[in-house]
């Protein structure tokens, strides 16, 4: 089992910035624990590179140019006195890159489909990005969102109406839905947060089993609260309340 004082801590979880390099027992105990994969996938220009840069630099950028390829960021937290890591797969959107985008989906912990709100043609295409990210994946190992990007453009009526179909979706991809700006920054830290607490939580969980040979419930978001993390203040967020972000 986890050591008492760190259990406590990750009952409030919080994140903070990377320190310096710890040499604490947990952190030698828990190695498993300091990275989780994330990718990103969705049509051409949908603003995956600009939702990355946001949360990873703060900064936005209309002059992006497409993704060749696959790249990614890494954004450093300490969560707990454990050094921790989200690897962020920013994948490209062009069909000529598919074989080799393809290649690096595989061990992610979390898949983020991400489409246009004011483009309901990438809503649709959606469904295949997801399909060809799970088939690199075990069943069940990983954590699906459903994310609408350039919310900005759009009026809050005409938001809502878009993420009518946007909401029955997700439910249908079991996932979870989020609606952003990366020009304005709105719900991108905030999401990413939770995707971070639910990798981390899993991963603890799934140290937990090895260690024990049980097997706790994963994925609850119940193990670890964030600062601004649905779970605290967003319940439309979960794939099974339908809501605006």
């Amino acid at each position: 089992m986890l050591p008492v004082g760190l259990w406590h801590e990750l009952q409030k979880f919080r994140v903070s910035p990377p320190a310096p390099e710890c040499r604490c027992v947990e952190c030698k105990t828990l190695p498993e624990l300091s990275l989780s994969k994330v990718v990103v996938v969705g049509d051409l220009y949908v603003g995956k590179t600009s939702l990355i840069h946001r949360f990873c630099k703060n900064v936005f950028d209309c002059n992006y140019k497409a993704t060749i390829g696959v790249d990614f960021e890494i954004e450093r937290f300490e969560i707990a006195g454990i050094p921790y890591s989200l690897q962020i797969w920013d994948t490209a959107g062009q069909e000529k890159f598919k074989c080799i985008a393809s290649a690096y989906y595989r061990g992610a912990q979390a898949i983020i489909t991400a489409f246009d709100l004011t483009d309901v043609q990438t809503l649709e295409h959606t469904r295949q990005w997801l399909e060809d990210a799970l088939r690199e994946n075990e069943p069940g190992s990983c954590f699906i969102f459903l994310v609408g990007t350039k919310k900005d453009l759009l009026s809050r009526a005409a938001c809502e109406q878009a993420e009518v179909e946007a909401v029955h979706l997700a439910k249908e991809m079991q996932a979870e839905y989020w609606s952003v700006s990366a020009k304005t920054g709105e719900n991108v830290k905030a999401f990413f947060s939770r995707v971070a607490a639910l990798a981390f939580e899993q991963s603890v969980l799934q140290h937990l089993e090895r260690r024990s040979g049980s097997q706790p419930q994963v994925g609850d978001g119940d193990l670890i609260h964030m600062e601004g993390s649905p779970s605290e203040n967003q319940e439309s967020k979960r794939p099974s309340g339908p809501g605006c972000c």
